[in-house]
């Protein structure tokens, strides 16, 4: 895969205000939480975690962060939603930081995939490419390639080929827990973006204080680890 090009990606996402979601959208979402729960204090707490759960879904939440990082050049940007701002470009350490809308940045991504053979992920199957195909959808937008196809690296995609590390790692799932992309990168000693005290469920309250800068450069951290974590992966761990 050497001569390949390369891109890691990641996102972030929030979710839709719970209070502001009409009456039939409220009772499909907590139709079985009122079922499982035994008591009303149990079905508050089942629906806090709800309302802070909406991001993690395509159907409820958007995206508003997306990193991409060239693999080879350890250069890439952040695309990012700042409403009420206009923020300038602005450029830090081989990152470019560009204010879009989430459509704008979702046309973007795609543009940028067609010069590339190779996405690199931590559980971007489970949760980053399957956000970002829906969400293109739903903005009227055809993805470029399918990130997908193939789970298993023998199904070689060489268009597009995704390898997602939280699976590799995990050995396709055989492992009992999969470990987070913090944990991998403690174990092999590579910088957390953890340790900078922001994790992925600062991203919501962070968006309503207005610090969109802030994700986005809690974004570039996932990216950095994950491409210095597939780094190790590839020189001991593929085949």
């Amino acid at each position: 895969m050497s001569n390949t090009q390369k891109l890691v990606i990641d996102i972030e996402t929030i979710g839709e205000d719970f209070d502001s979601l009409d009456k039939a959208t409220k009772e499909n979402l907590t139709r079985w939480i009122k079922k499982d729960s035994d008591s009303e204090d149990e079905y508050k707490i089942a629906l806090e975690d709800l309302k802070n759960g909406l991001g993690f879904s395509p159907l409820t939440g958007e995206i508003v962060a997306i990193g991409v990082l060239d693999y080879y050049k350890n250069e890439g940007g952040v695309y990012y939603q700042a409403p009420g701002q206009k923020n300038k470009e602005i450029k830090e350490d081989g990152i470019s930081f560009k204010q879009m809308t989430e459509e704008e940045m979702l046309r973007k991504f795609w543009e940028l995939a067609l010069h590339y053979q190779v996405f690199i992920t931590f559980n971007g199957r489970a949760f980053d490419m399957p956000f970002l195909i829906t969400r293109s959808a739903i903005k009227g937008i055809r993805p470029t390639k399918d990130l997908m196809r193939g789970r298993y690296l023998y199904q070689n995609n060489p268009d597009a080929l995704h390898i997602d590390l939280a699976e590799q790692l995990s050995f396709y799932g055989a492992t009992r827990r999969k470990g987070s992309l913090h944990l991998w990168s403690r174990a092999f000693d590579i910088p957390s973006p953890k340790m900078s005290g922001v994790t992925g469920d600062d991203v919501g309250p962070l968006f309503k204080k207005k610090k969109f800068l802030e994700i986005a450069k809690y974004n570039v951290g996932d990216i950095r680890a994950t491409r210095l974590l597939y780094e190790k992966w590839e020189k001991y761990l593929s085949f």
